[in-house]
């Protein structure tokens, strides 16, 4: 394979996670306590002190606790990746790079934040986390973490990802988590839901409320969540702090960095050091967000206050939604079927400084094989929609004679998602359109904020 991979030795792992909140153009709306609507902090019930500080801090570098950096050196800093191959099959004058957050072993970006919170919880004294996951990616980096820290893990998977993703379970397992499907009568949000659709297919906002019951209801259990909240966000900020080492080695920049989206961490942890260059240094880059067209919060969505989960347990946050009660249909990308988006890249993309675009999955598994046949890396389906725009726009420098430089984060490998691949290849896999009514259906319920 004719990569060109760029490394940094482990000397070089950052010292210190980013956080965007000072350097937004604008401050940041705050959650609402559910019931009444007042400002709130996170409610120190569910999480730990520290990630409590750190969700409101304003410092704009949090020093990573040197039990954190450790384990990190297991598999960081990851690669940075020219995809040759790719772009001679392309016949771009584009450079194309990726970040392989693959490595790590989870097989995702996730771990970068589980390990962080799995030591937090630890030193305040928790004894087990709860927590949910769509594709199981972040279940499995939670089990992971959860291990080495001496913590129980109880995950509650969404139910149509659990029945598609035997092996992500499986994975969890190994690690010593207990997994759940979503729905689940386990708990009064689940029966709620499935008194009202037996069949439900289960949504991360279902999940959410399941796992988020279950720490209200336990003092030695911590709820753990796996994107949009601020102290997620910044624990993934190692992947463009190195990324923009390993730039500078390369002796090249990007014009354009990409992710997939769900909740935002993958595409945050990735962009928000490079959005920080660009505002200090009065750079052209651009910002990519990519969505699923069946579940498509940035581009189809309203910049509202919305709940966190679908029944009412979390707090409210300035967002784009679809609606809480919004449940997706079931495409292969579990984990980009989340209802909201993070409220910082909400507020980004509001002040335009982010842009976004929605994607059937099948030309994302296109992208995903020609991907594969040229780099030799299977991605997960979440990874195939950064994947496809990052092909489609170094075919527009082809078009154009340009030669930009393309960045995107490969947030995860698709090992454990190879029913996925088997349906796209016999022709089954379908795409699903915005789904306008079930989305007017799911706004009605929009708490109605002054």
């Amino acid at each position: 394979m004719d990569q060109v991979k760029y490394l940094l030795d482990e000397k070089e792992l950052p010292e210190a996670w980013y956080n965007i909140i000072p350097d937004l153009p604008a401050p940041l709306p705050p959650y609402l306590h559910p019931a009444t609507y007042q400002p709130t902090p996170l409610p120190p019930p569910l999480f730990p002190m520290a990630l409590v500080h750190q969700e409101q801090s304003q410092e704009r570098f949090i020093a990573i606790p040197d039990e954190v950096r450790h384990v990190y050196r297991i598999w960081r800093p990851t690669p940075l990746v020219r995809a040759r191959n790719l772009e001679r099959a392309l016949d771009t004058p584009a450079h194309i790079y990726y970040k392989n957050e693959s490595v790590s072993p989870a097989g995702s970006h996730k771990p970068n934040t589980a390990v962080a919170q799995a030591y937090y919880n630890k030193q305040e004294g928790v004894k087990r986390l709860s927590t949910e996951t769509g594709a199981g990616q972040w279940g499995s980096a939670l089990a992971f973490a959860c291990s080495l820290f001496g913590l129980e893990c109880k995950v509650y998977m969404v139910k149509v990802s659990y029945q598609q993703k035997p092996y992500r379970r499986s994975l969890m397992h190994v690690w010593g988590a207990t997994v759940t499907p979503s729905p689940s009568e386990e708990t009064e949000s689940g029966r709620r839901i499935l008194a009202e659709d037996p069949n439900s297919p289960g949504s991360l906002g279902i999940a959410i409320s399941e796992a988020a019951e279950v720490a209200f209801s336990d003092d030695n259990t911590r709820y753990s969540l796996g994107s949009v909240l601020n102290h997620v966000l910044l624990h993934q900020t190692v992947v463009g702090e190195e990324a923009l080492k390993q730039f500078a080695l390369a002796d090249d920049y990007p014009d354009v960095v990409i992710g997939c989206v769900g909740g935002g961490s993958n595409f945050a942890g990735l962009a928000f050091p490079f959005v920080r260059e660009r505002q200090r240094k009065n750079l052209k880059t651009r910002f990519l967000a990519v969505e699923p067209t069946a579940c498509p919060s940035l581009t189809k969505g309203p910049y509202a206050y919305d709940l966190g989960d679908a029944v009412g347990m979390a707090p409210l946050a300035k967002m784009y939604t679809l609606g809480h009660t919004f449940i997706p249909e079931g495409i292969h990308a579990g984990g980009l079927r989340y209802h909201g988006m993070a409220p910082q890249i909400s507020a980004l993309h509001k002040a335009g400084i982010i842009d976004a675009i929605a994607l059937p999955q099948t030309t994302c598994f296109a992208a995903a094989l020609q991907f594969a046949r040229t780099e030799g890396i299977v991605p997960a389906p979440e990874t195939s929609h950064a994947i496809r725009a990052a092909i489609d726009e170094a075919l527009r420098c082809k078009e154009e004679g340009v030669a930009r430089t393309i960045l995107f984060n490969f947030s995860g490998h698709g090992h454990f998602d190879m029913a996925a691949y088997d349906a796209y290849l016999a022709g089954q896999l379908v795409d699903y359109d915005y789904p306008a009514d079930k989305v007017a259906e799911a706004l009605k319920s929009l708490p109605k904020v002054e």
